[in-house]
């Protein structure tokens, strides 16, 4: 009998409590369907499609109830508690979904929609996981260059950017220069397709196209300016990493942003500084 996946058994036996199940007539290891999902008009000898799972009590049980998750597969569940173990999800059946914490990315809370794996641990008990899921996204994408998006972050990598599943179901990824310091792990995030590669994977970015995303760059460093006082102790000649810390651009949109308030002559450019005019 297989933990965490559909299997058809057959209808052995009647108890006032619901039916046995087995994968032969024969067999002595029987499972328990209870009596509330047990399909009308059944007799002895039937099969019954169902899917197993353990109890509160960690027995053996089988359910016609459809689970939003079955092993090997990926889905989005919502976060019903957090607690000192891990969090607990709901995936369609009355005993909710265990997520321990070493199989978390990042910290959950309740509420939260997330992107999990289905997994047998080491107890034979099944768990969700957040890892793994780059692996079981889908590649052929009907997305071309210049598209908008929907996708839903499920991991962070320093070096290589942020994860995205486009649609819940397309690998995509926000380059690492873009910083979304605010986003979190199942947040759901419009975006614009700037490249495919060869295997199908998304290149993603949440900035605009040049023109229109010089506007907001420019608008964003004469807010932050103001919040100097009027005077920016640093120019465009300043190091990628002065420049993304303070402002979370990349040096060469802030270079662009502020040639733009230079040409309009917003601001003035001298000593190393940026003055607001």
């Amino acid at each position: 009998m297989r933990l965490g996946e559909y299997q058809e058994l057959y209808y052995v036996k009647k108890v006032d409590f619901g039916i046995y199940l087995a994968e032969d007539m024969e067999t002595e290891t029987h499972i328990l369907l209870p009596a509330k999902q047990v399909p009308e008009n059944v007799k002895i000898g039937d099969k019954i499609n169902i899917f197993l799972y353990k109890d509160s009590k960690d027995r053996l049980i089988a359910t016609t109830n459809e689970p939003k998750l079955t092993l090997g597969k990926f889905a989005v569940l919502e976060v019903k508690e957090v607690n000192k173990i891990g969090a607990f999800l709901d995936w369609g059946l009355e005993k909710d979904l265990f997520l321990p914490y070493h199989e978390m990315l990042r910290k959950v809370e309740e509420g939260d929609e997330i992107i999990v794996t289905l997994y047998i641990d080491k107890s034979n008990r099944l768990c969700a996981s957040m890892k793994g899921i780059y692996e079981l996204l889908e590649k052929d994408s009907p997305y071309k260059v210049g598209d908008r998006v929907s996708g839903r972050v499920y991991e962070f990598s320093d070096n290589f950017g942020t994860f995205v599943a486009i649609d819940d179901k397309y690998s995509a990824k926000l380059p690492s220069f873009e910083v979304h310091d605010y986003l979190r792990i199942g947040d759901v995030i419009d975006a614009r397709v700037t490249g495919i590669k060869p295997d199908g994977k998304i290149d993603i970015t949440m900035r605009e196209k040049a023109h229109i995303q010089i506007d907001e760059d420019a608008k964003k460093i004469m807010e932050i300016i103001d919040s100097y006082a009027g005077i920016l102790p640093f120019s465009e000649k300043a190091s990628p990493e002065v420049i993304k810390r303070e402002t979370g651009l990349s040096k060469n949109a802030f270079k662009r942003a502020v040639g733009r308030l230079y040409k309009e002559k917003l601001v003035t450019i001298t000593d190393g500084k940026i003055r607001k005019n």
